[in-house]
């Protein structure tokens, strides 16, 4: 087994994976940017037309087989967007800095949800999964790597089926564990109501 550090830490890999997520939260930020400093932005929404008459709903035209409306927004409509991209992001960078496991993958599956799990959210998502995989394959078999876990738990495998047992670690097996104390202490008899 891994050191406790070694599985709450970042290794130099998933650092540099985490920085990346950050850039990237930080670069989808900065594409609301123009929105939010603009006074006013045009925002054009579709649908589909219905199959009867009226084909469009009210403020919508017909443009070839899709309904369209343009809308005006005000720079608070992007806020939220923006604040959540840019703190999160801020937030991925920060916990990459001090190398927090934890952090990083909280933030990451945050923005993906936030984002959407089934568009661009997905890669934070995906990025904190993957996190949650190598720690628990750190703690389990002390390598996170996909071939040194596979190679220890073929191992494990193997062991198990010639009915000896073998230590997750490369350690030296601890002293021998202190037997249970032989006290006896009788049930306690049901009270009759």
């Amino acid at each position: 087994m891994a050191p406790r550090a070694a599985i709450l830490g970042l290794d130099g890999l998933e650092r540099g994976v985490s920085f990346a997520a950050a850039a990237i939260a930080l670069v989808f930020a900065a594409l609301y940017l123009p929105r939010v400093l603009a006074k006013t932005t045009l925002l054009t929404l579709s649908a589909k037309p219905a199959k009867v008459a009226p084909y469009c709903g009210h403020l919508y035209k017909k443009v070839l087989t899709l309904c369209i409306r343009t809308e005006i927004t005000h720079p608070s409509y992007w806020m939220p967007a923006f604040l959540a991209l840019t703190i999160i992001g801020v937030f991925i960078l920060i916990f990459a800095f001090m190398r927090k496991r934890s952090g990083v993958v909280v933030s990451c599956l945050l923005l993906g949800l936030y984002i959407g799990a089934l568009s661009n959210g997905l890669l934070f998502v995906f990025v904190g999964g993957w996190l949650i995989i190598r720690a628990q394959r750190l703690s389990k078999y002390g390598d996170a790597s996909f071939s040194g876990s596979s190679r220890k738990a073929k191992e494990i495998s193997k062991a198990r089926k010639e009915g000896r047992t073998v230590s997750t670690t490369d350690e030296p097996t601890p002293k021998q564990i202190p037997q249970a104390s032989k006290r006896y202490t009788p049930k306690q008899r049901k009270r009759r109501r």
